[in-house]
């Protein structure tokens, strides 16, 4: 499944969303294009100076959401990872690195602005789209 996982995860294009919550439990939830896994147990991506950055110093608990439509709800496919941040780096090799891949796609003075910080999550749990019954979405 790891494999299959990362895979779907690291497919391209894509939008994917994050969801965090503050200590106080107010949550957001924000769409991100770059996460990138890793491997069977790692996520790594880049974010701005922002609510979702601000929520994960606070609580490093977050879920990552990625679906994709199929041709009736119940063939939509997905899956929710749920993470802990475990590194947070705002200079240093991995920033770089997540700018230079970034600064491909919408140049490197708006990835300079854009990216703050290179997050590094532990994946702690992985459950399908939707698991409160058949025929309400597939896993990947």
């Amino acid at each position: 499944m790891s494999k299959k996982l990362m895979d779907y995860f690291n497919k391209q294009p894509r939008l994917g969303t994050l969801s965090t919550s503050d200590k106080n439990g107010r949550v957001d939830s924000a769409y991100f294009g770059s996460p990138r896994m890793i491997d069977d147990k790692t996520i790594v991506m880049g974010t701005g100076k922002n609510r979702t950055y601000s929520n994960l110093l606070e609580n490093p608990q977050a879920v990552f959401l990625i679906m994709e439509p199929g041709k009736s709800v119940s063939e939509w496919k997905g899956v929710r990872i749920y993470v802990e941040m475990k590194e947070n780096e705002t200079s240093g090799q991995k920033l770089d690195q997540i700018r230079a891949a970034i600064a491909e796609k919408i140049g490197q003075e708006a990835a300079n602005k854009m990216i703050y910080a290179a997050l590094t999550f532990q994946i702690k749990d992985i459950r399908p789209l939707a698991d409160f019954g058949q025929g309400w979405g597939k896993s990947i």
